[in-house]
């Protein structure tokens, strides 16, 4: 299993848009789902810091998750276009692999 998480601050007002883009049925979990390898994304926000959300997406793999970058380029980038628009920052925390018992 392979992990990737991301941290954004939302624009104010934006959030609801942010949700439905950000969210496992929206834009991003649509793109995902195209690919076998794409496990599930989740989409947390931070009960402190109300603008504050994390993404996690998982993959059965780093590898399957670099392919699908590559395979769909031009996809991720227009979506991810959009997110800009509703985010004040953005930021990939990391990509973590499951450590097996």
């Amino acid at each position: 299993m392979f992990l990737v998480l991301w941290e954004f601050e939302v624009k104010p007002g934006c959030e609801a848009r942010f949700e439905k883009v950000y969210g496992p049925e929206g834009d991003w979990g649509r793109l995902f789902r195209t690919d076998s390898q794409y496990r599930e994304t989740r989409l947390v926000r931070d009960s402190f810091r109300a603008a504050n959300y994390l993404t996690l997406d998982f993959w059965n793999s780093r590898q399957a998750y670099e392919e699908f970058l590559v395979k769909r380029r031009a996809e991720y980038a227009t979506i991810e276009a959009l997110g800009e628009k509703l985010t004040v920052s953005e930021r990939r925390i990391g990509a973590y692999e499951l450590v097996s018992p």
